[in-house]
């Protein structure tokens, strides 16, 4: 019997899979791809529960407690990062959907699996996970923000406000007010902690859904888009290069262990690609595709990079 400590524990290898299997059905067996389309909102909508319910909403007093972790991670993830993403779109041509991709993607520290890769990056996952309301509230807060500083008018124009706030609404926010309503049912109530319990059981399975279901729906619409994705591979890789460089130097400045310099290594390299996903797609048609290619690039190219980080981060941060 698989235990769901056996299921977290192996999940990494099994998102692997998954995407190869996602990419084979999507490249060979494109109609079945096109089918599943329509079920990404549905399947995101449910991952964003599965992740919600396992934050500590309810603690956001005790993300406080360690400040220096905190003021570590959102200097790594809204000062260091927004100055590297806009020095590396200069090596970007001046096409606004394709700069709208990277900067929604980029531009949103994780929320989900970073906790698991930092874990297995023998970096501090407490750390990480009591963080996390933090993180989500500043980045919807501030994407906007920078947007609007990046983009200028352009974002103004690209972005339809009110499929976009739809979308924000129906996948993010929605999951999120059920997802803190259960943790604050669950102090009451047996029946609801036994419901947050069950719920523990959904991210791994849900994420290795979503990400066959994006995969292998989107990757036939990436030889569209090719040549633009040919341009950004490189953007994402150079990101992923500097940012654990930087990472270690902040870290270092806020006088931080090891496990939690390692935590906010992982935490300033990797990016919110499901969360914005959705947003991406409530974007007017002509462009959703591009935008939706963009960041479903940058997830592929960031598996691989974990995998990698695993093995390095300890040795980085000793």
């Amino acid at each position: 019997m698989i235990s769901r400590e056996k299921l977290e524990n192996n999940q990494v290898f099994l998102y692997v899979i998954v995407l190869l299997i996602a990419a084979g059905v999507g490249l060979l067996a494109p109609f079945v791809g096109e089918q599943l389309d329509v079920t990404i909102s549905f399947v995101i909508a449910i991952l964003m529960f599965s992740m919600f319910s396992q934050i500590p909403f309810t603690a956001l007093k005790e993300s406080f407690a360690n400040r220096r972790f905190v003021g570590a991670l959102l200097t790594v993830n809204y000062v260091a990062v927004p100055i590297v993403v806009w020095l590396l779109t200069m090596l970007l041509p001046e096409h606004p959907p394709l700069l709208l991709g990277v900067y929604l993607v980029l531009l949103t520290p994780c929320i989900d699996y970073v906790i698991v890769f930092t874990a297995l990056g023998r970096g501090n996952e407490k750390a990480m996970l009591i963080s996390t309301p933090i993180l989500f509230f500043t980045q919807m807060l501030l994407l906007p923000l920078y947007l609007w500083l990046f983009l200028g008018k352009e974002a103004s124009r690209i972005v339809e406000a009110s499929p976009f706030l739809e979308a924000f609404l129906v996948l993010i926010v929605l999951p999120l007010v059920i997802a803190i309503s259960l943790q604050l049912f669950a102090k009451k109530s047996q029946v609801g902690d036994q419901l947050i319990h069950l719920s523990a059981w959904l991210p791994v399975p849900f994420m290795a859904l979503t990400l066959f279901v994006v995969v292998a729906s989107q990757i036939g619409k990436l030889s569209a888009s090719l040549e633009w994705i040919i341009k950004v591979i490189p953007i994402y890789i150079l990101f992923m290069v500097i940012m654990p460089i930087l990472s270690k130097f902040i870290g270092k400045s806020f006088k931080l262990d090891s496990k939690s310099g390692r935590a906010l290594v992982f935490s300033g390299s990797t990016r919110n690609s499901l969360v914005v996903l959705p947003l991406a797609l409530a974007l007017p048609e002509n462009i959703n595709t591009l935008v939706a290619a963009i960041i479903v690039t940058q997830t592929m190219v960031e598996i691989i990079g974990e995998i990698i980080y695993i093995r390095v981060v300890p040795v980085l941060i000793k």
